[in-house]
């Protein structure tokens, strides 16, 4: 049976309490982003109707028990485009399917279809973008306090990108 949290004493000052890995992430063959291929430049829909989107990833999930990944963000930004292309990558792609009901919801700047973290709790204005919710197919949300973890994914390397995603798979 593996730790609910793992603690960590740093520099003697402070205690992070962090998920444990629930899973391993696959090896990201790129040490750095400057080698990520580029092929998705728009990945979020924005005529796409969010709330039948977000709700049949929910009805997948209930059938296979996958957890369900909203990636809340927009086409204008740099770090929701990296998080995109990393997502397709061949060594995490399949992954992450095994995984995960992936359903990718745009928030324009922060205007547009918030309804969908107000589903779970989440009224105040998204500390950025991309924004990812992890929730269990009854909608209980699995990452709270850390939806926006990967908001800074540009300075982050892609092996650090995909052990964030993994630590919330089953």
């Amino acid at each position: 049976m593996k730790p609910r949290f793992l603690v960590m004493a740093l520099a003697g000052l402070a205690i992070l309490a962090i998920p444990a890995l629930s899973a391993t992430a696959p090896h990201i063959g790129i040490a750095s982003l400057a080698n990520l291929p580029v092929v998705e430049r728009v990945p979020y829909d924005v005529n796409a109707d969010a709330n039948s989107a977000v709700d049949a990833a929910f009805a997948r999930a209930r059938k296979n028990g996958k957890r369900v990944l909203i990636d809340l963000g927009g086409n204008w930004c740099g770090d929701c485009i990296v998080l995109a292309n990393m997502m397709q990558l061949p060594e995490l792609r399949p992954f992450l399917a095994a995984h995960f009901e992936i359903v990718s919801v745009d928030v324009g700047r922060f205007d547009k279809n918030l309804q969908i973290p107000a589903r779970f709790g989440i009224t105040q204005r998204l500390e950025g973008v991309p924004s990812v919710i992890i929730a269990e197919p009854d909608g209980r949300i699995v990452n709270p306090g850390r939806v926006a973890a990967l908001a800074d994914a540009r300075s982050m390397t892609p092996q650090a990108i995909a052990d964030w995603l993994a630590q919330w798979a089953k």
